[in-house]
This record gives C-alpha cells, structure tokens and sequence, in this order.
C-alpha cells in the first residue's frame, strides 16, 4: 500500500456502504480511500502525512448537490440579499440600504425576491424609484426567471414597450408601456446588457470565493447546470490555480434558438475532464416556472396561464434530445410542471437512448400527473428534486405557487412529490438549485425531512411528503452518484472511492431536523484534500 497521505481517526464514520454500515477511521492515498476500519487498524498502516483525531465527530459520504448554478450563482448574487423577505415594506428597506453602498448612478441590484410580496401591488418597477433616488435597479426573483427593474434601467436599456422572443418570455406592458416586470431570461437579457459587466479577474475572484463558501457548508461536489464552452475552460483554470475545491459534472445548456449545427459543435467535447470536472451532460429547458405563469401545464393555472412550453416547437426540443442522447450524452431536462414533464419523459422515450454514464433525468418535477409518476421507476429517469423550494408555500395554500396550481394540482402526492417518487422505485437526487434556494445542504437535509421551514416547529408542515433522515442522506449521497453513473467511486466511504468526506459534529442523521441548519461542518475533504476546517 501506499504511503497514507491523510488519516481520519477517533470518529464515528457513518459509511453508507451496507457490506461495512460503520467504521472509526478512515485512511486515504493519492486522493482514494485506502482502508476504512477501526483507529488500531488505521494507524497500523504506519504514521500519516497528516492523523485529524476527530474526538467522536461523525465523518459521512461528502455531500453532493445534484442541482445548482456554483458559477452563474456568483454572478447572480450581488447586491441586496432579499431571500425571506416577507413584505414590500421589507424589500423596499433592503433595496434602499443597498442604494447607499452604491455610488451615485451606479446599478442597484438585488436576488431572491418572493413574488408573494407583490400579492396586492403588482410587480412594478415604479415601487423602487424612490428607494433608489432615481438610479437603474433590476431585482431577481428568488426563481432567476422573473425581475423587476426601475424606469431608469428600462430607459438605459432602451425599452419601450413590447417585445417578441423565440422563446416564451416576456417584458410585461399594461397599455403598450413596460411595467418593469421581466418574464424569462430572454426578457431580463435586454436589461443586462445595458448594465456594466465585471472585469474578468472579478469574475474569477466571485468563482472561486462562492466555491469555498459552499465547501465551508460541507458539499463536496455538485452538478452544475450553467455550462457552456467557456465553463469547461473556467473549471481548467480554478484547477490549475488550486480554486477547484469541488468536484461537478458540468451539462451543456440547450437553448430553444440552437441549431442542429450548434448541438454538432458540442458532442466533440463529451467526454473532457479535468481530475475534479467532467462534461458529457446536456441540459434542456420544457418549461418555465409556475410562479410566474410559465411552467407547462396540462390545463390552465387559475389565472389562465401556463399552456405554453419554454421551447416554441417541442419537436424542436425532441430533436435536440435525440442528438445528445444517441451521442452518449446524459440529458437533463427543466421542467416543473405536469404537461412539461410528460414531454420530457416522452423524449426521453422516443429518443432510444441511454447515456453512457448515468441515466436521463428530469429537474424539479414540481407538479406531476399521478399517471406519469410510475414511468420514472419504469424508464430509468432520475427524479432531480429540491426540497428547499417547498419553504415558500403555506399549509393554507395561500401562497402564490399553490394559488397559481389550486387544490388539486397542488395536493399531496401531487406538489413536489418526493416521497411518492422514491417509494415508486425511482431514485431521487436532491440539491439546492442555488441561488434559487440557499445552497447550504444542512438546510435541504432538513427541508426534505420537515416539508417546512426548520425552526417554525409551530408551523404545520406542507403534506406528508417527508423523507426520513438516511433516505435524504441518501438524496445527497449515493443517489447523486447513481445520477452521474458515479456510484463504483462516489457517494459512500469505502476502499477504492474517491476521498470525499463531509464531517459533522455530531451525526446528521440523528440530529433533529430542526437544529440541523446550525449543525457544525469540522471538515471538508474532497479528492483527499481538506478544503475546509473549521477554526
């Protein structure tokens, strides 16, 4: 055996590995896992690069997200924080603090916004002049596919009134004039570009703070889904400088105006890698969101909407399925609504085609007709779910979400249904999504097993579509492994897996759900090396 480069000892290692379920120290080389056993039989392979005695810390798999945007995320989180603002009032306070740390003229930014804080208002950028003293704001829904922006950034970007997409988005106008609310990227895009872009260096710097960030939270990789040409040589650059503190699968993102000679150009670069990234994934968008009226519905939602697809042609879509697919690439498809995840699944069908790693998978599912639900066990199609955007919806469903979807669509085993799909036999993969929802998985670890926001013990939760502590472990595990086709070297702690480890001070999976978020991270460890370690 090789020299051991890292020795974890003294811990209680919760392995997920059913032939060895427990272990009190782990050894690891050349950043594998060597032995997995007790502390004499660990330190009986001879003295370390570096012995941690974790004093009774539980050491688990390293914690993967299988859905979120590490690097557009960067990017997308600038300016005001307004995740968990509840009231107008609120949001206008955070935007006008936000304005004084801003020069004068310079944009104001913001993400996160809940559209359930417009309930009375309306979205209109007109709400925010004043706060801004006159200065161009855009906001970001908590869902990055709606903003809001001032008259001031509309008049800078040279909008106004309506105009026409090749995809189904929107710049909202009441009588002919824009309201400031932006529907969908293609829509928010003609804002952007009038903003000021960072410079290159301060990218990279956003890039490589986020990803420390996340590491300090005890992930260990992710599945990335921003990815483009220029991704793949961002990831090459964070790597050979040391910034690459994570481990991603990386997909392509398809747009709806692609062409057949745009998907040829990417099914050369399949299979690059570097020795902590990977590409070999397609990523596609159904639908929208239901939120603002996007998602694709089988039926209207109460306000009429919702009968579109993201793609203005689905055989479009299908056809772009059909290209990665017979390639040997993994597609993963957005869809949240029922109409637009039987479309998925039927693509998914016709295409004929499994990828060579991984399987096929659908993200966020966010309502399903009860008849599609078994297809999922049936046809090998992963179900890519976040538990943290159920802590927007109310129990009385009275959120807009719930309202958009009503009673029925939006009942249990119906509105984002976890349980019923993994207890369908299908394998459910859980993440953030982030910057939609926060990134730190000790939150969707209690999400998925409260169905509520953790802390408001008095709250009643969703429905009964709860998981239980090892299944939402597992979520962030081994499923995310499956996934990927990674499950012979990824997501359990065993001899011959690569060296991710997550360790917490005390065992997730005993801790109650509701302390869970103020569990504490002691150490991140990903392909051997410790990339976080608490003071």
């Amino acid at each position: 055996m090789s020299k051991v480069d890292l020795a974890l000892v003294g811990a209680r290692v919760r392995t997920l590995d059913p032939e060895q379920p427990a272990a009190e120290a782990v050894a690891i080389a050349g950043g594998e896992i060597v032995a997995v056993g007790s502390e004499a039989e660990i330190r009986e392979l001879g003295a370390a690069g570096e012995t941690v005695d974790l004093h009774g810390a539980v050491a688990v798999p390293g914690l993967t997200d299988s859905h979120i945007h590490p690097l557009q995320g960067a990017l997308d989180t600038r300016g005001a924080d307004l995740q968990d603002l509840s009231s107008l009032e609120e949001v206008r306070a955070a935007v006008a603090a936000e304005r004084r740390r801003c020069a004068p003229g310079e944009w104001v930014l913001g993400f996160g916004l809940e559209y359930d804080v417009f309930r009375e208002s309306g979205i209109r950028g007109e709400l925010f002049e004043d706060v801004v003293e006159g200065s161009p704001a855009l906001l970001m829904f908590m869902d990055l596919h709606t903003a809001v922006v001032t008259p001031r950034a509309l008049e800078l970007a040279g909008v106004t009134g309506p105009v026409s997409f090749s995809e189904n988005a929107e710049i909202v106008c009441r009588e002919g004039a824009p309201t400031g609310e932006l529907r969908e990227w293609a829509a928010v895009a003609t804002v952007e570009r009038a903003m000021p872009q960072p410079t290159d260096a301060e990218r990279y710097a956003l890039h490589a703070a986020a990803l420390r960030e996340h590491a300090a939270t005890g992930l260990t990789g992710g599945h990335a889904m921003d990815g483009t040409l220029a991704t793949l040589d961002l990831l090459r650059e964070l790597e050979a400088n040391g910034d690459l503190v994570q481990r991603f699968v990386v997909p392509f993102t398809i747009v709806p105006e692609s062409q057949p000679d745009d998907w040829e150009a990417l099914l050369p670069h399949r299979d690059d890698a570097g020795r902590r990234w990977r590409a070999g994934v397609a990523k596609f968008f159904i639908d929208g969101v239901i939120d603002a009226g996007t998602g694709w519905l089988y039926e209207p939602d109460t306000e009429g909407e919702g009968t579109l697809p993201f793609w203005p042609d689905p055989s479009h879509y299908r056809r772009a399925v059909a290209t990665f697919a017979r390639a040997g690439f993994q597609c993963a498809t957005h869809a949240t609504g029922d109409r637009g995840v039987r479309e998925a699944l039927d693509a998914y069908r016709a295409a004929g085609a499994a990828p060579l790693r991984g399987r096929h998978r659908i993200e966020h599912i966010e309502t399903l007709q009860l008849h599609d639900l078994p297809r999922f066990a049936a046809e090998g199609v992963v179900a890519s779910m976040q538990a943290q955007h159920m802590l927007w919806c109310e129990p009385d469903r009275s959120d807009n979400w719930s309202r958009r979807l009503g009673p029925e669509r939006s009942a249990p085993g119906r509105a984002f249904p976890i349980r019923s799909l993994r207890e369908s036999g299908a394998v459910v993969a859980l993440g953030s999504d982030w910057p939609v929802a926060r990134f730190d998985p000790r939150l969707g670890l209690s999400a998925a097993r409260l169905r509520r926001p953790p802390g408001e013990r008095d709250r009643q939760p969703y429905d009964d579509q709860t998981l239980d502590a090892l299944e939402t472990l597992a979520g962030y595990t081994t499923a995310a492994a499956v996934t990927i086709g990674e499950e012979t070297r990824l997501g359990r702690i065993r001899a011959g897996f690569a060296a991710d480890i997550t360790v917490f001070a005390d065992d997730p999976v005993d801790c109650d759900p509701d302390e869970l978020p103020e569990l504490p991270v002691l150490l991140t460890v990903v392909d051997g090396e410790v990339v976080h370690r608490a003071a």
